[in-house]
């Protein structure tokens, strides 16, 4: 208790610590289980798997916290566009966490702050499309996504050429903005 008034963080052990990026630095941890722990960084999150594997706050569509579990669901990309990637959600993963910390809080603020602009649009035969763009740590400029609505054929020309006009669309508007 006394650590948390002063802001002092419980240190990571050696045997969690990821190998971590010359400029990338630990802001929470929790362990899972035993023998295991979920490591946020100013990078991403670094995932208990044998090797470690980390995902950066921009793959990470969305994560939750239950208030004993942490589930994350993360993108992968499953086609491109013209200054665009077309991804699609894989299935979440739960992390139960004893003595979760600041680790919960952490991941909400950093996959929010990642966020930019986000619109969902309608395709004009049905379903439709959101257009996001990321912030990505380390990297200048915004990373912009497609993800479809279910049913929605990503290989449809028509799809393609209206997805191509709403992203140019949006990467306008966030110019302006700046």
């Amino acid at each position: 208790m006394i650590m948390a008034l002063f802001g002092r963080h419980r240190r990571l052990p050696g045997r969690y610590r990821p190998e971590l990026e010359r400029d990338e630095r630990v802001l929470a941890w929790a362990e899972v289980g035993d023998n295991a722990a979920l490591v946020a960084t100013n990078r991403g999150l670094w995932l208990p798997l044998t090797p470690p594997a980390r995902l950066g706050w921009h793959e990470i569509h969305k994560a939750t916290w239950s208030g004993e579990k942490l589930e994350v669901t993360a993108a992968r990309v499953a086609g491109e566009g013209p200054g665009y990637e077309i991804v699609e959600d894989l299935p979440s993963v739960e992390f139960p966490l004893a003595q979760p910390g600041q680790l919960p809080a952490e991941v909400r603020a950093r996959v929010t702050r990642s966020v930019g602009p986000s619109t969902h649009h309608p395709l004009p035969d049905g379903g439709g499309a959101r257009v996001v763009a990321r912030r990505v740590p380390g990297r200048n400029g915004l990373y912009w996504t497609v993800r479809y609505d279910d049913g929605v054929d990503p290989d449809d020309p028509a799809v393609r050429e209206v997805t191509e006009q709403l992203v140019a669309q949006a990467r306008a508007g966030a110019e302006v903005g700046s």
